[in-house]
């Protein structure tokens, strides 16, 4: 008899373990679904926002990076070659970095004959230091002209927008001059 009432009373609390489990589970999931729901409506009304803003604030792809490179332009606007002044962080240590962009023009590695004829049109930078002699092309399109190791006083940078044949395109030659304030030597690369 004792071992009926022991098995009966065991029977008793699982069922009721089960049911306590059960009631927990189904408030959990109230709860979560409670909770996710206005994080989903304002995700939502988020995204509603974000892509009427997008339609009404954002430039086209087209309008930030031009033609697309599988349809020749006919009529190109001449291509135009636009610089910051110097970065002032870079100049007490003896570096010039001068952000550029383009218009009308892909800044690529190509060069010769051949590649006059490409549309859209092509082409890269020349640049020249302090009026020496020789300059050297920049073809990266890495939009941050970099020179370091510049001495203290006052220096002069070109920088000429060219087509592959090395001939500047009229009128698209900047000259930047600034002054690099004496410094302790700085290896910043």
């Amino acid at each position: 008899m004792k071992l009926k009432k022991l098995h009966h009373k065991t029977k008793a609390r699982t069922a009721s373990a089960f049911v306590l489990l059960s009631l927990l589970l189904v408030a959990l999931f109230a709860a979560a679904v409670l909770l996710a729901l206005p994080a989903r409506v304002l995700a939502q009304q988020s995204a509603q926002t974000s892509t009427q803003t997008q339609v009404v604030n954002e430039a086209s792809a087209r309008d930030i990076r031009g033609a697309s490179p599988y349809i020749a332009i006919k009529n190109e606007p001449a291509p135009k070659l636009i610089v910051d002044p110097p970065l002032p962080e870079g100049l007490p240590l003896g570096i010039f970095w001068a952000q550029y962009r383009v218009e009308n023009l892909h800044i690529v590695p190509v060069f010769g004959k051949g590649a006059r004829q490409v549309s859209p049109r092509v082409g890269h930078l020349h640049i020249t230091v302090d009026d020496l002699p020789w300059w050297w092309a920049d073809a990266s399109d890495s939009n941050t002209i970099d020179i370091a190791g510049l001495p203290p006083g006052q220096h002069k940078v070109k920088i000429e927008l060219v087509d592959p044949n090395h001939k500047v395109f009229p009128g698209q030659v900047v000259t930047l001059t600034f002054t690099v304030p004496g410094y302790k030597s700085a290896h910043l690369h």
